[in-house]
Order: structure tokens, then sequence, then C-alpha cells
């Protein structure tokens, strides 16, 4: 994986890439969330060795902005899957048939996703892809930077997040001081849903909260709009707060 969807993670590809080769493995990269970081200079070490692998898929309808749906598939896709077709593609055409593009598109009549990033990156061009990129990190760098400040807060990974991915808890008053455990545990999942649900209600911000594995409900802040300011990233943290102290004042008075 080049960019995992909940935590940003990147897969050492070399190392892997030296297992599939000894092995004769097919090395496939999921790199949907994370390929956009090889726009930028500064983050594509992230994904060194994608070069090494066999196929890879990215979605520039996510981290580069473009319109749903907007996939790409690289590889050896049309050795794999070329049909063909002697109804579509006759080969005693007039012309070069080679042009014939549509035996190297999994979509064949419908529309061309590629066709949406062409206009873009004509619009923008590769700095233009690079700034957005680095800004978007900046922003997750910049939330991780404030959230390490507060107690009120706890962090689910202390390391600086690969990606614009930002996991963290809000943790009311009453659970500062509380040992872990599974009281703890059960009291820290019901926040994040209460929280999100408040937000929701009065419209000023949303954003996405979920358990993995061991670990309870926590937000998952992802940045992929670059128009998003540090002065932004900051309110958000200041609402969470305020309507989390609030809920949990609330609830605890009503026990």
């Amino acid at each position: 994986m080049s960019g995992t969807t909940v935590y940003g993670a990147f897969d050492p590809l070399n190392a892997i890439a030296d297992i599939c080769e000894s092995h004769g493995l097919w090395l496939h990269v999921d790199a949907a969330w994370g390929g956009g970081l090889l726009m930028s200079n500064l983050h594509r070490v992230k994904l060194q060795g994608i070069e090494r692998a066999w196929s890879v898929t990215w979605n520039p309808h996510k981290m580069m902005g473009a319109p749903l749906q907007c996939s790409a598939i690289l590889g050896l896709l049309k050795d794999c899957n070329q049909m063909c077709a002697e109804y579509l593609f006759q080969t005693d055409k007039h012309y070069d048939t080679s042009y014939d593009t549509g035996d190297k598109t999994i979509q064949c009549g419908r529309h061309v996703d590629v066709f949406k990033l062409w206009l873009m990156w004509k619009a923008k061009g590769s700095e233009g892809f690079e700034s957005q990129v680095n800004k978007c990190l900046e922003n997750a760098e910049h939330l991780f930077d404030k959230l390490k400040q507060r107690p009120d807060f706890e962090l689910v990974f202390k390391s600086k997040p690969e990606h614009s991915n930002v996991c963290f808890w809000y943790i009311p008053p009453s659970l500062r001081n509380m040992s872990p455990g599974p009281e703890r545990n059960r009291r820290l999942h019901e926040v994040a849903p209460k929280i999100k649900a408040k937000m929701m209600e009065q419209g000023m911000a949303m954003i996405g909260y979920q358990p993995l594995g061991d670990k309870v409900n926590f937000f998952r802040c992802v940045f992929s709009n670059p128009a998003t300011q540090t002065e932004d990233v900051d309110y958000l943290l200041e609402e969470i707060a305020s309507l989390g102290h609030d809920i949990c004042i609330r609830a605890e008075t009503d026990l």
C-alpha cells in the first residue's frame, strides 16, 4: 500500500519488490490515495520503488482533486486484458489501427477518466499540482503539531504523519486522569460520535471518525483541499474541544 485509507501509511516498496522478484511474484501497488505524492519533489520519496511494480492503481479524484470518478490502472493491463474484439477493432482499416485506443482501457465506450486529469494538468501544470500536494501535507503537519501541544487531545500515533491523514482522540476532562483500561475505552468510544453529531447539527464543520482494530473511535482528519488554511485547522480544534467539553459535562451531570 502507498497511502492507506485510514492512517495514510506507506509500505517499503523496494523491500517488498526484492521479495517479489526473488519468488517470481506479481507486485501490485495500491497508490489510490498516496499516488498523488509523486507530484511532489519533497514527498515522492515515500513511494520509492513504485517503478518496480508490475501494476499500480491511482485515483486522481482523491488527492489531486479531479472530479469523480477519475481512476488509473497502470502497468501490463493491456497485455493481460486485451480482447482484440474483431467487431470493434478491425485490422484492415485504411488508417493506422494503433490509433484505436479502445482496447487500452477497461471502460471501452464509457467516458474516459483520464481526460479530466489531462485538462487539470494543462491548467495547473506539474508545479501547480506539487504546490497543492505540499499544502495539504503542511496542513496535516500543522494539525499534528497543535495536537501534541494540547492536553485535551491525544494522537493515535506519536510519529509525524506520512500523508495528510491525522488521527486523534478528544479527551474530555473526566477521562484525562483515568487509567487505561476497558472502562476508559468504553467511555472514550462514545465521545467522537457525540461531537460529530453536534457538529452536523450546527452545520459549522464535519470530520470523520472510526474505530480500527483495538483502537476505539478516533477522529480521522484528512486534508485534500489546498484552500484549507492553518486558521481553519485551528478553528476545527477549538470547535471540537468546545463541543466535547460541553457534551461530556452535560452527560456527567445527567448521571
